[in-house]
């Protein structure tokens, strides 16, 4: 009895200097997705803030592939010491819940993972083309009625951010509009500049300057309260229509890091969010700041994993997309 307590106590000991310790090396940020997009937006500020307040090299690491899921197992497999993050979107889960829908197993489970930090939560801006006679969702609900299926919007890819709550939107609202899949935010939106789609959704941040240029018109948000980057823009649930979805961007970490270690690593991403030249990081590219400490973000990431995981379960399963 005596040699066990002796082990616990030395164990315990170790845990805490390590925590005392942290960081004393290198922390990745790992990002699942090729360079640039709203993940490289956020994680090359934080790493730079990190590198600066604590004096260790904090590098980004791309490791695309499988809609993020190649880089999201990698994380999920890392030793639980808090030295590796995630920085993400929705496809963590949105892809797991897909594999379901086709019997595939994924590459990690969610409860391989645990919740760091949330940084940004963009709500979604539906958009038109400017000269496009559509001004409202009232009169987008109608055209697509009147055209049976006709009309078209573009995704970042099946089963994505933007193919989810457009399809909850087009449930809700009673509609069906043609899928148009690319292989990004980015792409998707070039697709409604180039006139191949009726309509897209994005992120504020990403439509924000072709909004304010006059190339986009935004009907909505998918918020459940208005932009102060678009004050004017009404959002759906004022219009009674029941979607809400975000586009945010969180860390992670492998689940079980010790309690002493986990907590000091949230003290430096906190320490690290509230840093000057991160904010003037996100102001500069219209991202705003809402960051929130491990606990709330847990709540918040368990309300839209069910909301939008709702979503995934209605579309079914797309068999040329399996």
């Amino acid at each position: 009895m005596q040699r066990l307590i002796l082990i616990i106590f030395c164990n315990v000991f170790v845990l805490n200097c390590n925590a005392q310790d942290f960081p004393s090396r290198t922390i990745n940020l790992i990002v699942p997705n090729p360079p640039g997009g709203m993940n490289q937006i956020h994680a090359q500020p934080l790493g730079a803030v990190i590198e600066k307040l604590y004096k260790q090299p904090a590098p980004v690491i791309n490791k695309p592939g499988g809609t993020a899921a190649a880089g999201t197992g990698f994380v999920a497999n890392q030793p639980p010491d808090g030295y590796t993050l995630l920085v993400t979107t929705p496809n963590l889960y949105l892809a797991v819940e897909k594999d379901k829908l086709f019997g595939i197993q994924s590459p990690y489970t969610l409860s391989q993972i645990a919740p760091v930090a949330l940084l940004s939560a963009d709500p979604l801006a539906i958009c038109v083309q400017a000269e496009n006679p559509i001004k409202s969702v009232k009169d987008l609900i109608a055209a697509a009625k009147a055209k049976q299926g006709a009309m078209s919007f573009s995704s970042s890819g099946p089963y994505g951010i933007i193919h989810v709550p457009t399809a909850m939107f087009m449930d809700s609202s009673g509609i069906n509009m043609r899928h148009v899949p690319t292989t990004g935010g980015g792409p998707a939106i070039v697709q409604l500049l180039g006139g191949h789609v009726d309509l897209t959704l994005g992120g504020v941040a990403a439509v924000y300057s072709y909004l304010k240029s006059g190339k986009f018109r935004a009907l909505a948000l998918t918020d459940i309260k208005r932009s102060p980057l678009l004050a004017d823009i009404p959002t759906l649930k004022e219009m009674s229509i029941d979607v809400e979805a975000y586009l945010w961007v969180g860390l992670f970490t492998a689940a079980n890091v010790p309690p002493p270690t986990f907590s000091k690593l949230r003290d430096v991403i906190k320490k690290s969010v509230s840093d000057q030249s991160f904010k003037d990081a996100m102001a500069n590219v219209q991202v705003a700041i809402d960051y929130r400490d491990a606990p709330e973000f847990k709540t918040f990431f368990d309300a839209d994993y069910k909301r939008l995981a709702g979503g995934v379960k209605a579309i079914g399963r797309l068999e040329e997309h399996r």
